[in-house]
């Protein structure tokens, strides 16, 4: 089965300056949940790598941040869709750990446990440290312009080689129509 990596916030649920620091604030964008059980019917296993600073600033502790996917999964499973596994670094940019994006590490966990392909797994996310983590591991990167992706292409040149969708449905079309050229 083929894999397909999505980043959560902007991509999945709407982005916050202030972080998304319970169950309540997390809120999907329009049609990311039904394009992720579009993914599902169309054979994809799908992960979510995610920075989850909020944790090491003190914010919200895992417990919140468990609730919060918790909430995730129970929305998607209402609309039929199911997520393999999520990945999130709780570190501080401070830290410098493998871990956090743009770093590869969460896709480096993710390789190592489920024996992704890295060259045919294509990942979604809006931001900028989502292309360079998705390129520096081998991925195939999609920006979709939802979250900060407007502001990516605008900002940052290398983002322009990056193909990019107006949102997750658009991503996950694309994608879709691309399966039968991935080897799984």
């Amino acid at each position: 089965m083929p894999y397909i990596i999505l980043d959560r916030d902007g991509v999945i649920n709407y982005d916050s300056m202030e972080y998304i620091k319970s169950p309540e604030e997390w809120i999907p964008i329009p049609g990311s949940l039904q394009a992720i059980a579009q993914l599902n019917r169309a054979g994809f296993q799908v992960l979510v790598a995610t920075n989850q600073s909020g944790v090491a600033r003190g914010l919200y502790d895992l417990e919140t941040l468990d609730r919060i996917h918790e909430k995730f999964i129970g929305e998607l499973a209402s609309v039929g869709g199911y997520i393999e596994e999520i990945f999130f670094c709780p570190h501080h940019p401070d830290e410098k750990c493998a871990c956090r994006k743009p770093n590869p590490g969460l896709i480096h966990q993710m390789q190592a446990k489920y024996k992704l392909n890295l060259a045919d797994t294509f990942f979604v996310g809006d931001s900028v440290v989502d292309m360079r983590a998705a390129l520096s591991a081998g991925c195939r990167p999609l920006l979709v312009l939802t979250g900060n992706g407007q502001q990516m292409l605008q900002r940052y040149p290398e983002c322009l080689d990056v193909p990019n969708f107006e949102n997750l449905a658009g991503a996950v079309h694309y994608v879709i129509s691309r399966q039968g050229h991935l080897n799984e």
